[in-house]
């Protein structure tokens, strides 16, 4: 076998090559390297000689560049889960998109006041935004509402008790739990209620001197129906100012505007939870708003001056990216006289299925002609999912094609589905491979070039 460094050379002086760095071929050299000496090793032949080998890993490394692509790829949501976290959730607004292109190709004024031309605060190129549509005092942003929730729970209850309802102690995705997130904030979770049942006495003869906090978390992936009884915000708010202690909510989806207005299901609404009292409301921006990745804690100035001035702030901050979005699709609520179109989350919660009835014979007939008369394409009626733990119990009625085949299962037409050019992912079914119609814009989408069908015959 030749060496590493006689084969980057050969590769160097290939055409196709020239122009590629000696990092990137010495890691396609050593990759194909690699590659060779197990065929020839499972071949047990050592025909090959020297100058065969040579070239073969030459093209090789030829072939490997002229495929190479990005880990991270675009992708067609056919699973009609409109805020999909496996596929990076909300779609952004056409004006939050601009706004990240725009900060990533120029230096901006991050954290740089233009007016005095001193050293500025991050959180202003988002704070008065959140604070016009909120009704809030002052606005903080961090990476995401888990490290909201850590960053509040580290400045405010750091060494002391933070009590919350049991009923209320969620998991979320990834198997990432609250108390796990108040553990390491170094609060001390102190549990009141049953899982079904918290009274306001549960929490009045919990508190103590060591009670920094009472917190609220809105059950936004779960419901617990039946024999219940909650603490409202404003039961939990009246406690708080009796016994002189903050009372925080962590909303999760955090609904911006009145989700009913537009057909859907009501969420609480920030604005109604500061006016109800809250000292700080935690919120994500990539769910319900439709925004970026961010975590958002509202509320009173003097309770969001202590999140900024804690340390862990600088570890949790967002990028200019990320605030560069933020702004964007925020300005975007302020302005906007059409939400529905110019929110992406909004657009897709709210299609009727008149208007998927209309795309849905398009995205059949392109299916069939790239996938063959053999597989089997039908327009059904199914249901579609919010996604991320917003509205977790409610469905919405959707228009999805079914694609199967006499031969091949629903797992393998995934997989087909997959290894399009494009990758498009869809669900899996009982009933077999659907693609929902709810989350495509267009069913020219569906036009990607697949790789070679085949079909094997049963054995």
């Amino acid at each position: 076998m030749p060496p590493v460094d006689e084969c980057i050379r050969a590769a160097e002086a290939h055409s196709a090559l020239a122009g590629f760095s000696h990092l990137y071929l010495k890691a396609l050299v050593t990759r194909a390297l690699g590659a060779m000496r197990a065929v020839i090793a499972n071949e047990k032949s050592d025909a090959a000689n020297r100058e065969d080998i040579i070239k073969k890993i030459v093209g090789a490394v030829e072939h490997a560049a002229a495929v190479d692509e990005p880990a991270l790829k675009s992708v067609i949501n056919a699973t009609g889960v409109v805020l999909h976290t496996n596929l990076g959730r909300a779609i952004l607004p056409e004006a939050a998109i601009e706004a990240i292109a725009q900060a990533a190709r120029s230096a901006v004024n991050l954290e740089f006041d233009l007016e005095g031309g001193s050293r500025g605060d991050r959180d202003a190129l988002v704070e008065s935004e959140l604070c016009a549509l909120t009704g809030a005092e002052s606005a903080t942003v961090v990476n995401n509402n888990a490290a909201a929730v850590l960053l509040a729970l580290t400045a405010i209850a750091e060494g002391r008790e933070v009590i919350v309802s049991r009923g209320e102690l969620i998991e979320i995705g990834g198997s990432f739990r609250l108390p796990d997130v108040m553990a390491r904030s170094g609060a001390r979770l102190r549990e009141v209620g049953t899982t079904n049942r918290t009274h306001p006495s549960d929490y009045e003869n919990a508190i103590g001197s060591e009670t920094a906090l009472l917190l609220k978390v809105h059950p936004s992936n779960y419901r617990v129906v039946g024999f219940t009884s909650e603490v409202t915000l404003e039961e939990l708010v009246k406690i708080g100012r009796a016994r002189g202690i903050p009372v925080m909510e962590d909303l999760g989806a955090g609904a911006l505007i009145d989700m009913s207005a537009y057909g859907l299901p009501r969420e609480p609404i920030v604005a109604e939870r500061i006016a109800a009292g809250a000292d700080l409301v935690s919120f994500s921006g990539d769910k319900l708003l439709g925004g970026p990745q961010a975590g958002i804690v509202v509320g009173k100035r003097a309770m969001v001056a202590r999140l900024k001035a804690n340390a862990l702030k600088r570890a949790l901050r967002c990028d200019k990216l990320t605030l560069a979005a933020l702004s964007a699709t925020l300005r975007v609520y302020l302005r906007s006289g059409n939400l529905a179109a110019d929110i992406p989350t909004l657009r897709f919660l709210t299609r009727t299925v008149a208007e998927m009835k209309q795309i849905a014979p398009r995205a059949r007939d392109i299916l069939v002609d790239r996938l063959g008369a053999e597989f089997r394409c039908e327009i059904i009626e199914s249901t579609s999912q919010i996604g991320s733990g917003a509205l977790p119990t409610e469905e919405l009625p959707t228009i999805a094609i079914r694609v199967t085949h006499p031969r091949v299962s629903a797992n393998s037409i995934a997989d087909i589905f997959r290894r399009a050019h494009q990758p498009i992912i869809g669900r899996i079914t009982a009933d077999g491979f659907q693609l929902d119609l709810r989350t495509v814009d267009d069913p020219a989408v569906f036009a990607a070039t697949f790789l070679p069908i085949r079909v094997e015959a049963p054995a």
